[in-house]
């Protein structure tokens, strides 16, 4: 078998002939042979279309902020596999994941795991291991038939809801709605993190029995000059530091994971409500995540982010407008079953150049930049472009040709951004 994490990644691309394989039955018997321990005292498990990663960035951070014993899964990856395990702040190490995989090879016999399963279950195996407070779940892909949740959550959050993925969970928004609340329990709290969610996704989590708490109805957040007000309908208020994750949709963000915690203190802990302001506030000022509208520095500034769907890019659009005017490059890739009509026209002329790069060598799903200049040019027709065969080329392009002053802006796809972060360290 396998030995080294590099051999044990390679060996579970091939065990399950499907890349994605939506259920839970092969996973759940998986799972139940190795003991299906408690992945923690309390767990959160988090959906959605977009902020999925920075609200689990802001739960982790908060809950370590109250000095409680955090454990938090996130997918996918941008340099290194062990970024989607942590305990603690800290990545999982190569040993530990390999004797997890070890673990769950022993048990599975000849189910045939998906790359992500095996991941999950790691995840789930040193979590039950690590006596952990919290455990925070990002779920993969829609979330009744995510593998995440053969976890029932003590709190579940549905972020957003919008169209991505819709060969998998729908043709619209009401129906991807109606997948993501699979996440949800009977007799639960279950934060919306919108304002404005999708009746499929209200209709399905009344039928789940779930205790809906939405935004906008249930927990509000108020901004004001010197920061902002977090309050809940139970009276309940927080008068908070603007969070140190960059764009204005952060505070929704914020505002979900306060709202889980606080459910979680309502429904007997593990945060004591004494301890919840001084833990949200050390949240907020000190959350950090990956290539969230990430600035890597300089003049003209390099600003990358993962944003890949039309709502992802409507957030970038709102903090492009809250910036200071500067003439804006965009280094920009996409992968072929995503909807690149929509996030171009979300952007639309806020970004004054295009460096398009091929995604076609980096991934069996990337679009060739001769594909994606023709969806720029039927989108923007005036749009001025130049085309690259990959983001490292489309990069040294737009920092060629940038001033000071301007600013460049890496987005498109979690292998942009990866290819990104990997040239800026060299």
């Amino acid at each position: 078998m396998p030995r080294t994490l590099a051999e044990w990644l390679a060996y579970q691309e091939h065990v399950n002939p499907r890349s994605i394989e939506l259920g839970l039955e092969r996973v759940r018997s998986v799972w139940q042979r190795m003991g299906a321990s408690a992945p923690a005292r309390r767990v959160v498990t988090v959906g959605g279309t977009n902020g999925k990663g920075s609200t689990v960035a802001l739960l982790e951070a908060m809950a370590q902020g109250a000095g409680l014993r955090v454990g938090s899964f996130t997918s996918p990856h941008l340099l290194t596999y062990n970024e989607r395990v942590r305990i603690d702040g800290q990545d999982a190490d190569d040993a530990a994941l390999v004797a997890s995989f070890e673990r769950i090879e022993a048990a599975r016999g000849d189910t045939p795991l998906t790359y992500f399963e095996y991941g999950t279950l790691a995840a789930l195996d040193l979590f039950a291991r690590a006596g952990l407070d919290i455990a925070i779940l990002e779920v993969g892909l829609g979330g009744r038939l995510d593998a995440v949740n053969i976890v029932d959550a003590d709190v579940a959050v549905v972020t957003t809801v919008d169209l991505d993925h819709m060969d998998w969970l729908g043709p619209d928004r009401d129906s991807i709605g109606r997948e993501k609340a699979g996440i949800a329990r009977a007799g639960r709290p279950a934060i919306v993190g919108e304002a404005d969610p999708p009746t499929g996704l209200l209709d399905a989590l009344a039928v789940a029995g779930a205790r809906v708490e939405r935004a906008g109805v249930d927990f509000f957040v108020e901004r004001h000059a010197d920061g902002w007000c977090w309050r809940h309908r139970d009276g309940t208020a927080m008068d908070l530091p603007a969070p140190a994750l960059a764009a204005p949709v952060q505070y929704a963000n914020a505002a979900a994971a306060i709202a889980a915690l606080h459910a979680l203190w309502i429904d007997g802990g593990p945060l004591a409500p004494q301890d919840t302001y001084a833990a949200v506030c050390r949240g907020l000022r000190h959350a950090r995540i990956a290539a969230r509208l990430q600035s890597l520095g300089g003049d003209p500034p390099l600003i990358v982010d993962v944003g890949h769907n039309p709502q992802a890019a409507r957030a970038l659009a709102a903090w492009l407008d809250a910036q200071a005017p500067a003439r804006t490059h965009a280094v920009y890739g996409a992968l072929a079953d995503k909807d690149v009509a929509g996030v171009i026209a979300a952007l639309g002329a806020r970004i004054d150049h295009w460096h398009l790069a091929g995604l076609d060598g980096a991934s069996p799903r990337g679009l060739a930049v001769d594909a994606l200049a023709d969806i720029l040019r039927q989108t923007l027709p005036q749009a001025r472009h130049d085309r690259h065969a990959d983001v490292a080329s489309a990069l040294s392009a737009a920092q060629a040709r940038a001033k000071p002053g301007e600013r460049i802006l890496a987005f498109g796809s979690f292998f942009v951004a990866a290819a990104v972060i990997a040239e800026r360290g060299r």
